[in-house]
């Protein structure tokens, strides 16, 4: 599946810029200024959006110390990498 993210703020390498994003197979393939060409599956229009391509949320909250019958560190990590 290919996807364009179009026209949003992207929030990148520490700069804001306006531009679009490519997305192929979940995984991001450009990131430009201009308007790429050719055909896509999908095309999300983030116009006055802030875009942040790659983040990932990395507040959690672990069962340690308390309920770690039902999750533990170990787990919760591998859930987390398992996506």
């Amino acid at each position: 599946m290919r996807t364009l993210v179009k026209g949003g703020c992207i929030v990148n390498e520490g700069r804001l810029t306006d531009g679009n994003i490519v997305v192929e197979d979940g995984d991001i393939q450009e990131i430009t200024t201009l308007l790429p060409e050719g055909s896509f599956d999908e095309v999300v229009d983030a116009s006055g959006c802030y875009v942040l391509p790659g983040i990932i949320d990395d507040h959690v909250h672990f069962r340690e110390p308390g309920l770690t019958v039902k999750a533990d560190i170990d787990s919760e990590s591998r859930a987390a990498a398992a996506g």
